[in-house]
């Protein structure tokens, strides 16, 4: 059995590699191992193109990476991500923003399911924290693929814009 160790940060030397080291090489007793790096491809953030749906892979990718990524994935059977949090205000000194700050997030989905919204917004809401932003209000939209799939959530969206 093969397992795939990926390391979510940009840095190749710092904590989370040390964790990927430790981990592979604990696999390596039961499973074969590799290790990535995702700073050791170079792909943009997808642009909703959704040309994936009709051809199965990315037509954005330089020289096919989102579908080497994804073949590494189509190769393990057991999959290990291991991930920083995004920047933090929990070391001195940090960067800061003006005081006062309230924060609202909207996360949509196209499936129906509502968990998934949820730890989306989760994320978003501990960002605002490290940011020192006061989460207030949040909205999860499912089931919402195309423009046209609005229209139905509208009074939804709008309910919510007052009260922002």
């Amino acid at each position: 059995m093969r397992a795939l160790v990926i390391n979510c940060s940009p840095v190749r030397t710092g904590a989370t590699a040390e964790i990927v080291k430790l981990v592979s090489e604990q696999l390596s007793n039961k499973y074969s191992v590799k290790s990535i790096c995702i700073d050791d491809y170079v792909f943009a953030f997808c642009r909703g193109c959704r040309s994936c749906h009709n051809i199965a892979k990315c037509v954005m990718s330089d020289a096919g990476v989102i579908e080497n990524i994804m073949r590494e994935y189509d190769e393990a059977d057991i999959i290990v991500s291991v991930s920083p949090s995004p920047w933090c205000n929990t070391h001195e000194p940090h960067a800061t923003i003006k005081p006062g700050k309230k924060g609202f997030t909207i996360a949509l989905r196209t499936g129906p399911n509502m968990p998934e919204c949820e730890r989306i917004i989760g994320s978003i809401e501990h960002f605002y924290g490290h940011l020192e932003i006061e989460s207030v209000g949040h909205l999860g939209l499912t089931s919402i693929e195309y423009k046209t799939d609005v229209e139905s959530r509208k009074q939804e969206i709008l309910d919510f814009c007052k009260c922002i």
